[in-house]
């Protein structure tokens, strides 16, 4: 039997507080997503002045990365250099810039899912909350 870390809801709370902290500090109206490693939601934060689709979007970005166990945007560049089959991949709809897993010793432990601004911002607020989560595990105060 193999054991595996798992997230917790300070684990999440952390990761969701700094992007939102990140996205607020750049003026970036969007809507954060974060799921399990099966991508079942845990969190979805919408701040003000997003578009409503962002809510659709944000949390199929983290469902795609969970389950790919990798950028959601490895998906969009496969699609946009013509393999565009890839579109019929049950279970994967956020196949677009943004989606992040969260990788802790080598194990996909989730993902966060950001939609709102361009997708290279979105994946730059996701991020921000990795490096929070990355920090934390590196002895570094929240």
């Amino acid at each position: 039997m193999k054991t595996k870390p798992v997230l917790t809801l300070s684990d999440v709370k952390l990761i969701a507080a700094a992007a939102e902290g990140f996205a607020i500090k750049n003026q970036w109206p969007v809507v954060i997503a974060i799921c399990d490693d099966g991508g079942h939601l845990l969190w979805l934060e919408r701040l003000d002045g997003v578009a409503p689709i962002s809510a659709e979007i944000a949390p199929a970005k983290a469902r795609t990365a969970a389950l790919g166990r990798r950028q959601s945007k490895i998906y969009e560049e496969m699609i946009n250099n013509g393999r565009t089959s890839f579109l019929s991949v049950p279970a994967l709809a956020g196949m677009l810039e943004g989606g992040e897993p969260i990788l802790v010793d080598g194990q996909c432990v989730g993902a966060i899912g950001v939609s709102g601004v361009k997708s290279s911002e979105d994946a730059q607020i996701a991020q921000a909350g990795l490096a929070a989560l990355a920090a934390l595990a590196n002895g570094a105060a929240p």
